[in-house]
């Protein structure tokens, strides 16, 4: 490492040049990372459990995806999808649709540059093909930060402040989160769920939104940035019945979600269910911008020529890339590694909840946890002390982020082996020890 670069000067440069709208969960400057590492100019380690915000699925640098990203670099860098026809384009949407469920299986898709942009993508599809007006989304989501996904987004009013005229057509209902019921019923597990969220869809139809003009509802299998929310086991099914029975399209993004995170290739299939439209980000680029839509063929069959496009979107070295970090989370069983170690997170969590009353909740599917924080009242920590938290652990040697208002972001690539999982919870068990008196 040259020795005129350091963490305190990258940082330093960094706040002269950069809008301070960039929040910044650390206080640390990244050099180079390899495997489930992330090392600062001065050659120190930390541990990744956030994984580029639940990106980098095989990990840091792993040798394949490399090897194509240098590969596809020395062959065809750009040549934007809109002129000729490129075979890593094709491959990373046969990809990706090969290991949906049918009729998905059998779509169509279109590659785009992120995971905000396959939503807002996903919702112009529903519109244009229903021709019908309105989206049907939930409280606690989070779809991207652009003016169209921001209009589905709800999240926390921050992302929506002095902002108004966003995209019209779009009204929420709550989310079904049980642990903090939005119906006051106290903290109940979804197993135990008052069911609510139901008659709440019933009477946005009956009041605000005929069902002639509702093109979509747009969810989270499980609600990611509101707090890693699992919902009921009933909820994705009875969407799934909802939609069929008002001839609204069912878009799931699964732009965190989805690609192996939850211990499945889709989220959705923990509940056996189906959409008609699928929004891809994150994962699927192997650590380049990348995002996709997949959809019935028969939805995407009724675009016509120029009704979309990107000028980067589905770009090479991105497609290359993300095809070898697919394909290592096939050959390297990463899927079954996501399940196995992800519930011995959640284990060693709740092992720890009754000698440290800070834990409230854990929570979770395969390596997508959340471990929410609560004073001594039971009530969440504010957003500023869990902030303080996550710095804390920075310095003490792991990277994490947050989740929903007091919750750490548990989301390690799914290379993470027990051994190194264990070390990781040690130390963030040691720091909320150290904290816990505080709050």
């Amino acid at each position: 490492m040259s020795q005129s670069l350091s963490s305190a000067g990258v940082i330093e440069r960094d706040q002269s040049v950069v809008t301070p709208a960039i929040y910044r969960y650390t206080d640390l400057a990244f050099a180079r990372s390899e495997g489930i590492f992330l090392y600062d100019y001065e050659g120190r380690r930390y541990y990744d459990m956030a994984a580029g915000i639940a990106t980098m699925n095989v990990g840091h640098c792993h040798p394949r995806v490399v090897q194509a990203i240098a590969d596809q670099a020395k062959t065809l860098i750009h040549a934007a999808s809109h002129v000729g026809y490129m075979l890593p384009y094709v491959e990373v949407l046969d990809k990706v649709l090969g290991l949906a469920p049918p009729p998905l299986r059998e779509g169509k898709g279109v590659l785009v540059n992120s995971g905000s942009e396959a939503v807002e993508t996903a919702i112009k599809l529903a519109r244009m093909v229903t021709g019908k007006p309105m989206v049907l989304a939930f409280m606690d989501s989070f779809h991207g930060r652009p003016m169209g996904a921001l209009a589905l987004t709800a999240s926390t009013n921050v992302y929506r402040r002095h902002l108004s005229s966003l995209l019209v057509g779009v009204e929420h209902v709550p989310y079904p989160y049980c642990y903090r019921c939005p119906f006051g019923h106290g903290s109940h597990t979804p197993d135990e769920c008052c069911g609510h969220w139901r008659n709440f869809i019933q009477m946005t139809m009956d009041k605000l939104v005929h069902p002639d003009d509702l093109a979509a509802v747009v969810v989270e299998p499980i609600a990611g940035e509101g707090g890693y929310i699992v919902p009921p086991d009933n909820f994705l099914p009875e969407l799934r019945a909802f939609c069929d029975r008002t001839g609204a399209l069912l878009i799931c993004d699964e732009v965190q979600t989805g690609l192996g995170r939850t211990g499945k290739w889709y989220a959705s299939e923990h509940w056996n269910v189906v959409p008609d439209i699928v929004a891809l980000g994150k994962a699927i680029g192997g650590g380049l911008p990348l995002g996709a839509v997949i959809a019935r063929a028969e939805l995407m069959d009724k675009w016509w020529p120029a009704a979309h496009g990107t000028t980067f979107g589905g770009n090479p070295v991105a497609c290359r890339a993300g095809l070898a970090s697919l394909q290592v989370t096939q050959d390297e069983h990463l899927l079954e590694n996501a399940t196995r170690v992800g519930d011995h997170i959640q284990a060693r969590f709740k092992q720890a909840q009754s000698g440290l009353p800070i834990i409230g909740q854990v929570r979770g599917k395969g390596l997508m946890v959340a471990v929410d924080l609560v004073n001594r009242e039971g009530n969440p920590i504010t957003v500023d002390q869990v902030k303080k938290i996550i710095k804390k652990l920075g310095a003490a040697g792991v990277v994490m982020t947050k989740c929903g208002q007091s919750a750490l972001r548990l989301a390690p690539a799914l290379v993470i082996t027990q051994e190194q999982a264990d070390a990781a919870t040690d130390i963030i068990l040691q720091v909320l020890n150290e904290v816990s008196p505080e709050v």
